[in-house]
């Protein structure tokens, strides 16, 4: 198998924003999901996470079925293990980068 680098276009709905993270964990989405809904309520997101080892599962939660279906469909194309997709409408990412920051199962934000 060789290692290679692919463009990959995402795809981010009309008004919302994107936010990129490895986790490492597959409570991530749960905790994710409760950081923006504590920080900021009124949020619309969807987020998908992609599993690294077994079956390779992708979890993902959400409160638009737009912005879900998407972080799906985004996570799916990146095809990357411990992958984060944050979908946001009615909230910037700044509103909760700190929060997410402080999700124990973070690693890293792109």
């Amino acid at each position: 198998m060789a290692l290679g680098i692919e463009e990959v276009k995402l795809l981010v709905p009309e008004g919302s924003n994107i936010i990129l993270a490895q986790s490492h964990f597959i409570k991530t989405v749960e905790d994710v999901c409760e950081a923006i809904m504590n920080t900021v309520p009124d949020a619309k997101f969807g987020i998908g996470f992609s599993e690294a080892s077994g079956a390779c599962l992708v979890r993902y939660e959400g409160n638009d079925t737009e912005l879900t279906d998407a972080a799906i469909e985004n996570i799916k194309r990146l095809s990357a293990g411990h992958s984060l997709v944050i979908l946001l409408r009615d909230a910037y990412p700044i509103n909760i980068l700190t929060r997410l920051k402080n999700v124990p199962e973070i690693v890293n934000i792109f």
